[in-house]
């Protein structure tokens, strides 16, 4: 009796005054930090905040058309490209408008375009219920839910027990997505399109990712052009690259081949022809269909707690000298108001992106001299940072540059941009996948451990000490099988509970994985996604001690910073 007695007292404890569970807490930490920082983020614009404007724009709209060609195919016309694009412009306009943490980028995310497609497979085929408001439902569910999350502070006792090793398999997952729906989309050209036509689309697909890869490395071509052209191509590469393949199938005899484009409206409605308006019925769905959608609803919340959290985390690192107070709790019930609004217009939610947040900041990043003097960003990042050791990076930290963007996308939900927008060959979409795959892949640290798997012993770095290449490769490859695992579950009838697995991995890594490893080993290859330290140090800091923004930069074999 008296243990049970013991055991209510200690739970009882964190629901108190400073305790992880104290209602509201962090919610009214972040409120005080908004109202803090929000007029001063409406006080600074300049030529370099409408530059990321747009440069984020072409980084955010030209990926979720790509999607919507996709939702379009396995969702039965319940998603196209106006809902997309709806979707990503009005989430991206809250945000930026009340977001604490608005270098945070909003889209429609790849996990969750498979997530909805399975759902819709299941809905349509298995269960015989419509599939809107069945989204819609889960998606009302999935708001109580962020709800919960931020009044309970989530992030306190969640983040700060994930590691790399999650967060890697996450974005490597993401990178695989791309890649395999790239793939599906250049399977349907070849399933509806004479063979010219679809040679032609292999042509334009690959043409599209090369010359966007070409561009992107357009800052390292001295000396050739001048510094300011140079850095217009890679940012502007994506963007150059799409136009250029868009506008080559009208010339010459191109013009007479079959080419897919991507399905629009002509008119301010709904892509499925069944639909008149932006507005989901929900009510009107068996009553025991409502309760039943609180498991897809859980799902989604888990996905984008996640997605979103660790979106906001890499956006902020260190490296971009972000100084202004966030919110991740403020953000996440914000992000639950967003998600319901979407289920009930009946278009798919946005949330954190990446890469496009992380992309968003670096855009932003320019240099300081003592906190104060702004000079030019140096064209070389480390060849002048050691040249000159009194510049520091800053972040320009407003509002104008998200709310650009995201207005701007909401202009082509109207008929004539939607008409521009149908312009674009499925083909070029289908590169674009490649691409944005490729720029996932090339950030994460995986990527450099795994070209060490086919070094040569004599040519690897030397290691710290206890620390041996075995265990390093075992680690790489058991990150690499387990995303392949996840990506295989993706594609069965289990595919609705991906994230699931994603979540089960954090105990895996803090419970099971210090029995296989050794805690030098670990140390070496891991560390804590949300704060200072690892999971191997001596002593752990909880509670809302030694968090910070998040920093992950590579170093050699696999080895993390967090103080770039």
């Amino acid at each position: 009796m008296a243990r049970q007695s013991s055991w209510s007292s200690r739970t009882l404890a964190h629901f108190r005054q400073g305790g992880k569970l104290e209602p509201f807490r962090l919610l009214r930490q972040d409120a005080r930090n908004l109202r803090r920082r929000w007029v001063s983020d409406w006080t600074v614009f300049n030529q370099l905040v409408v530059a990321s404007a747009v440069y984020v724009f072409f980084t955010n709209i030209l990926p979720g058309i790509t999607f919507a060609g996709d939702l379009y195919v396995l969702t039965g016309r319940s998603w196209g490209t106006i809902e997309v694009v709806f979707s990503t412009g009005l989430c991206g306009v809250i945000f930026a408008v009340f977001s604490a943490q608005p270098l945070t980028i909003l889209g429609v995310t790849g996990p969750f375009s498979v997530l909805a497609e399975n759902l819709y497979e299941l809905c349509s085929d298995s269960f015989k219920v419509p599939f809107l408001p069945v989204m819609a439902w889960s998606l009302i569910h999935s708001a109580w839910m962020h709800y919960l999350l931020a009044i309970f502070n989530a992030h306190d006792w969640t983040m700060q027990y994930v590691t790399d090793f999650s967060a890697d398999i996450f974005s490597l997952l993401n990178s695989i997505i791309y890649f395999h729906k790239a793939a599906m989309e250049l399977k349907r050209t070849h399933e509806q399109m004479p063979l010219d036509s679809f040679l032609y689309a292999m042509i334009g697909a690959v043409g599209t990712c090369l010359v966007a890869m070409l561009l992107s490395t357009a800052t390292k071509w001295k000396p050739l052009f001048g510094r300011v052209i140079r850095m217009g191509l890679s940012e502007y590469a994506a963007a150059i690259s799409i136009i250029l393949f868009i506008g080559i199938p009208y010339i010459g005899d191109l013009a007479d081949l079959d080419h897919g484009r991507l399905a629009v409206q002509t008119s301010f409605r709904p892509t499925n022809p069944e639909r008149e308006v932006f507005f989901v019925r929900f009510w009107e769905l068996p009553v025991e269909w409502v309760f039943i959608s609180i498991i897809p609803g859980a799902i989604i919340t888990i996905l984008f707690y996640f997605d979103h959290e660790i979106s906001s985390i890499i956006c902020t690192v260190d490296r971009y000298g972000v100084k202004k107070p966030g919110g991740y709790a403020w953000d996440i019930a914000l992000l639950g108001t967003t998600t319901a609004l979407c289920g009930i217009l009946g278009i798919p939610p946005a949330n954190g992106l990446l890469p496009q947040a992380p992309l968003h900041s670096e855009s932003l990043r320019h240099w300081v001299v003592d906190e104060d003097q702004v000079v030019p960003a140096p064209e070389e990042e480390e060849e002048e940072s050691g040249a000159h050791t009194n510049l520091v990076p800053r972040v320009y930290e407003q509002r104008y540059s998200h709310f650009l963007q995201a207005a701007m996308i909401m202009v082509f939900v109207s008929p004539p941009f939607q008409r521009v927008l149908g312009l674009t060959p499925t083909s070029v979409l289908a590169g674009l996948f490649m691409f944005m795959g490729y720029q996932s892949l090339s950030v994460n640290p995986m990527l450099t451990r795994f070209f060490h798997l086919l070094t040569p012993p004599s040519e690897l770095p030397e290691l710290p000490a206890g620390v041996g290449w075995g265990g390093v490769h075992a680690y790489t490859v058991t990150q690499i099988l387990v995303t392949v695992g996840i990506f295989a579950v993706t594609l069965t009838v289990a595919a609705p509970g991906f994230p699931l697995l994603i979540i089960i991995l954090v105990p895996v890594r803090l419970c099971v994985m210090n029995r296989v490893w050794g805690r030098e080993t670990l140390g070496f290859v891991d560390g804590w996604a949300c704060r200072e330290g690892k999971p191997e140090d001596d002593e752990m800091v909880g509670g809302d001690e030694g968090f910070v923004a998040g920093g992950r930069d590579v170093e050699d074999g696999g080895g993390r910073s967090k103080s770039q």
